[in-house]
């Protein structure tokens, strides 16, 4: 097992679960259904692959303010990833998360990590911790 300590964005729940990295950045606005938790832009890479209980790796994401609301619709409808690892904050996104925890629901915690890292989880079971330890193993 390997861990790293990553810069905490978010505070919220732990979560432990397969690593997806996006190969490329994603709008939540009509980039992820926030019933089913699929990416559902047919333009993305990863379209079609479920992001619910993941550790979603985001190279970047593609600016809507409407982002906050639908990442809230995935924590409420529990489609949310286990854990969210960017590699620069997105403050309309995690607004989302900060919104999620103050309407009394549990929450993701949301990392910062250089992206350049991200390569080292592929194929990996991570664990993110409430702490920002970042640990694999498999």
């Amino acid at each position: 097992m390997s861990s790293v300590r990553a810069e905490i964005l978010v505070p919220g729940q732990a979560g432990e679960g397969p690593a997806l990295i996006l190969s490329a950045p994603i709008s939540f606005w009509g980039g992820v259904d926030p019933k089913s938790g699929r990416i559902a832009d047919v333009r993305h890479p990863e379209c079609g692959q479920g992001i619910a209980g993941t550790m979603l790796f985001l190279p970047g994401t593609i600016g809507s303010s409407s982002a906050s609301a639908v990442l809230m619709e995935l924590v409420h409808a529990g489609h949310a990833p286990a854990a969210l690892v960017l590699h620069e904050p997105d403050a309309i996104l995690l607004l989302g998360l900060i919104v999620a925890r103050e309407m009394g629901w549990q929450t993701p915690v949301a990392v910062r990590l250089p992206r350049d890292a991200f390569g080292s989880f592929r194929g990996k079971s991570v664990r993110v911790g409430a702490d920002g330890e970042v640990s694999f193993s498999g």
